[in-house]
């Protein structure tokens, strides 16, 4: 179980994510002490999206190929529309969100980005919620979708949308203190 100030968390991510959910996460974690690394397919900077518009530019630490399971304690997906629609088609990627989750670590997926759950099949019988407009694929993952800021089950966090991100943070720093979580794959 280690203190968040001594977690190393990857946040996985492409162009087209929603700016501040991975920008708030990201300061916000390096900001009570976690070593937090951003991972894109390249290894290069990435682009958000600032709700209606094309926002700043992000430098990445390290490509998805790159990041091993070992090193990190926790997986943060980003949502925003473009960002998990391109990486579900990513095989590297959904792979590594496939083993954080057979692992037991934790994984916090906000808005759009449950989709790359659903890609990984990691959502049936799973308590989560979404952006709404994926409600329906979550449910035919086999969820239980609920309409609540953050939602946990077994060390999966979810959540709806920026303005559930202080709720998202909180969580995925008292997830990663607990330490991994014992959850059929």
């Amino acid at each position: 179980m280690p203190k968040i100030d001594q977690a190393r968390i990857l946040i996985m991510a492409t162009d087209g994510f929603e700016q501040s959910e991975l920008t708030v996460p990201r300061d916000q974690l390096r900001a009570a002490g976690a070593r937090v690394d951003v991972a894109s397919p390249s290894g290069q900077e990435i682009r958000g999206w600032d709700e209606t518009d094309w926002g700043e530019k992000v430098p990445a630490d390290l490509s998805i190929d790159q990041a091993k399971l070992d090193d990190y304690d926790a997986l943060v997906l980003p949502g925003g529309q473009i960002n998990p629609d391109k990486l579900r088609t990513e095989p590297k990627a959904v792979e590594l969100v496939r083993q954080f989750v057979s692992s037991g670590k934790v994984v916090a997926a906000i808005c759009h980005g449950p989709w790359l759950l659903v890609e990984a099949d990691a959502l049936r019988g799973r308590k989560v919620t979404s952006f709404g407009s994926i409600r329906t694929d979550v449910a035919n993952a086999g969820a239980d979708w609920v309409d609540q800021e953050v939602v946990v089950d077994q060390g999966i966090i979810t959540s709806r949308s920026p303005k559930d991100l202080d709720a998202f943070v909180g969580k995925i720093v008292e997830e990663v203190q607990e330490g991994r979580h014992q959850r059929a794959a």
